[in-house]
């Protein structure tokens, strides 16, 4: 590998300048092993924020971090593989129901899954809420889930992509989150690298979410998809709404019981809808186009046939929920979008939950729908 020097890196991009693929392939191996220091990586990360990356430019970052650890193989498993991955945003906890959902149709689902990152909640961070809940698992562990369960939540381990996982962290406390080309390869590098067959990506749009608006939502979109491409991976990117909250619960253990309400037949229509319509697309990438619909009426159906279970299936259901809410100690949260009256509505920023913003709103609460547009399935962009 070529030798470089970390400054010329810096002021190469600081320049507004490509780097070479030399460049890309040391600065990522010598931040790996600490010969470049996180002062040095900021600065780097700071000007690739400012001035951006070339598609080439992102690629081989993209590689570079790929080949900076493990590659896992999940041929060997007797049905497809295929993963989701969102941007983040305000009480997105579609993971949690949506694993089980694919997993029940046919698809192994191998969830590698991350930390907050910003505002925004991680999955790990939810499923921590739950006593005795792991996230550690070793990859002989995850293989024998995926083959008896057909679903799998757990962290990257330290041998996936360990060149995003110290410049992560890095982004966090630099105020480089929202550069795209870091966004997608951190992203892709770790997807990539997990070895999915199939990779649906739910990008967030909104006050809520690191793309505030359409344009640089869909630029990473594109970008990700690209991306995928490249890796032979089937990937499919869809744009969805973070205006507002979603669901109705804000909180690692509360999110948690939601999702479990969702699992039992109920829970909010926004977070059942994301959850179908990102389960339609993992079947079809996977190759299982005809299960899709069924899991749709299957989950559709779900309110109704707890109806004819009775009472029992309603309490047992909230015994589970119950279960999940935050331990003594633990914070609360919680945000609802009617304000309770006729002609008043609530709205809360996601990126600010303790700030409402009250505006005239035409009739109760319970009988408004949201904004038509994102729709779940409004805008996507596809490859593979």
């Amino acid at each position: 590998m070529s030798q470089h020097d970390a400054v010329e890196v810096i002021t190469d991009k600081r320049d507004g300048g490509a780097l070479s693929a030399s460049q890309i392939d040391w600065v990522v191996d010598a931040y790996t092993r600490g010969d470049v220091a996180d002062e040095q990586m900021s600065a780097l990360a700071m000007a690739i924020l400012l001035n951006g990356m070339e598609r080439e430019e992102i690629s081989r970052w993209t590689a570079a971090m790929i080949a900076s650890g493990e590659r896992m193989d999940f041929s060997s498993l007797s049905r497809p593989t295929a993963d989701k991955h969102s941007t983040g945003g305000v009480g997105d906890k579609i993971t949690l129901p949506l694993a089980p959902l694919v997993a029940a149709c046919g698809v192994a689902v191998p969830q590698l899954s991350g930390r907050g990152l910003g505002h925004t909640g991680g999955t790990l961070d939810k499923l921590e809420s739950i006593p005795g809940w792991r996230a550690a698992l070793s990859n002989d562990e995850m293989m024998r889930q995926l083959e008896e369960v057909g679903a799998v939540i757990c962290a990257a381990g330290d041998g996936l992509a360990p060149a995003d996982k110290k410049l992560y962290a890095l982004r966090d406390v630099t105020g480089t989150v929202e550069a795209i080309p870091l966004i997608a390869s951190s992203i892709m590098s770790k997807k990539i690298a997990e070895g999915t067959g199939t990779l649906v990506l739910d990008v967030k749009v909104g006050t809520g979410a690191f793309m505030k608006d359409l344009e640089r939502a869909r630029e990473l979109a594109e970008t990700m998809v690209a991306l995928g491409k490249d890796a032979d991976v089937r990937t499919t990117a869809l744009l969805t709404d973070m205006s507002t909250p979603l669901g109705l619960t804000a909180g690692n253990a509360v999110e948690v019981a939601e999702s479990v309400e969702v699992l039992a037949g109920g829970g909010p229509a926004d977070v059942v809808e994301l959850t179908v319509a990102l389960a339609r697309e993992m079947l079809a990438g996977a190759g299982r186009d005809g299960r899709a619909g069924r899991c749709r009426r299957g989950l559709a159906r779900a309110p109704r046939r707890r109806g004819h279970r009775g009472a029992a299936a309603d309490d047992a259901a909230h015994r589970r929920a119950r279960a999940l809410r935050p331990r003594p100690g633990q914070p609360r949260g919680r945000v609802r979008r009617g304000a309770g009256r006729v002609g008043v509505r609530a709205r809360s920023d996601p990126a600010r939950p303790d700030q409402l913003t009250l505006t005239p709103a035409a009739g109760p609460p319970s009988r408004r729908r949201r904004p038509a547009w994102p729709r779940p399935r409004s805008r996507s962009c596809s490859a593979g």
